[in-house]
């Protein structure tokens, strides 16, 4: 399962972030340090389900289909509010960027209303930039994998000379334990454009690296909060890749949904209230409040618009739906478009066979395209939504 690490100074809302993607009841409080432990969960990703398409009821097993849409999961690892020098084992430092090792993609969460300090500390709104805890969260991350080869650099250096091993392959080896390919060393090495390096070109590597191996999409918590509209325009202006959101939205309505008081569905860009008779005064000005400040303003409440994001444009992924009967569009005991997988866009058929199980991997033979009903060969580019068979030996 893909894992996507939630990271950011204390208390900016990443405990209400990962619960309202998650459905989890973690400790959420105004101050440093509630997370002790870094927390787990499986949220989902949404595409259109082919089901709609082809007028049939899907049977999902490894996910799940609501009005034609799939949920897909992927797991969360929601770790302890970061600090700056964390890299150094300040606050609750080291421990909690180990967390991380094998997230691909990072989401940060930032207070775009400016009403936390550097430490994480409750202050005026606006009066704090969040600009700033996106450099510091970059800063400790790059220092924290520049360390893993800095302090070996001379030994390193040492045994490619004497055993001549190339660079590319000795560096890969630091970072195999974190979820690094030796793929993305190539490229980073690639953009450094240099043969031979010295220790003033480790740094300027290992950024490239992390643009590549850990992609990171920043999440504009609190977007609601009357300070918030001015940064998130300077947060977008400056970096690719923003998405505002209230996390405390998107869980009040999926509370009020599984309680059968609203009709919602993640990423919806409105809801409908059931019967209004069974909601409070308080509750139904709270909703009213969620529609006036965050789904009319920006579409949505912006979680699953994050995960999505990290997902399909980050680690460019797609979905694919493997099926054992391509005329039935089922697997052998008859449930329909059982199976979405997420894999790397540019896959082949083979690749999917091996995801599905190792022994289909090693006696695939070839995959047919159950939208024509033809055979696709081997080195045929796995599309979005593809629906394919795997022959096998």
């Amino acid at each position: 399962m893909i894992e996507i690490g939630i990271t950011g100074k204390p208390n900016v809302g990443k405990s209400s972030f990962f619960n309202a993607a998650t459905l989890s009841k973690v400790e959420v409080a105004s101050y440093p340090f509630t997370t002790i432990d870094s927390n787990r969960g499986v949220a989902y990703v949404t595409s259109q389900c082919p089901c709609n398409e082809f007028n049939v009821k899907c049977d999902p097993k490894n996910s799940f289909c609501e009005d034609g849409v799939r949920f897909i999961p992927v797991e969360l690892i929601d770790v302890a509010g970061l600090v700056p020098g964390a890299h150094k084992g300040r606050g609750l430092g080291n421990k909690f960027l180990d967390d991380l090792r094998q997230a691909q993609a990072f989401l940060h969460v930032v207070d775009a209303s400016g009403s936390t300090d550097e430490e994480g500390k409750s202050t005026e709104p606006g009066s704090y930039d969040p600009l700033k805890d996106v450099e510091f969260l970059e800063k400790e991350i790059l220092m924290w994998l520049y360390g893993i080869i800095d302090k070996n650099w001379d030994r390193l250096i040492r045994k490619a000379s004497s055993e001549k091993i190339d660079m590319v392959k000795i560096i890969h080896e630091q970072f195999s334990g974190i979820g690094i390919s030796v793929e993305d060393v190539i490229e980073a090495s690639r953009k450094l454009g240099k043969d031979s390096w010295d220790r003033d070109d480790i740094l300027v590597f290992v950024k490239e690296l992390l643009k590549i191996a850990k992609p990171r999409l920043i999440v504009a918590n609190k977007a609601d909060l009357p300070t918030s509209k001015e940064n998130i325009k300077r947060l977008m202006k400056k970096y690719p890749n923003v998405v505002p959101a209230s996390a405390e939205a998107e869980l009040a309505l999926k509370r009020a949904a599984q309680a059968g008081l609203i009709e919602y569905k993640p990423g919806d860009s409105d809801f409908k209230i059931l019967d209004e008779g069974k909601l409070t005064k308080r509750q139904l000005n709270a909703l009213e409040y969620i529609r006036e400040n965050v789904l009319n303003v920006y579409g949505s409440t912006g979680v699953q618009e994050a995960l999505n994001r990290a997902v399909f444009n980050l680690l460019d992924m797609i979905v694919v739906y493997p099926v054992e009967d391509e005329h039935k569009l089922s697997d052998k005991d008859g449930n329909i478009l059982p199976d979405a997988f997420l894999i790397p866009r540019g896959s082949k058929p083979r690749d999917l066979a091996y995801l599905i199980h190792t022994e289909i991997g090693d006696s695939f033979m070839h995959a047919i395209d159950a939208r024509k009903k033809m055979r696709i060969s081997s080195d045929y580019t796995l599309q979005d939504g593809d629906i394919i068979t795997i022959i096998c030996k």
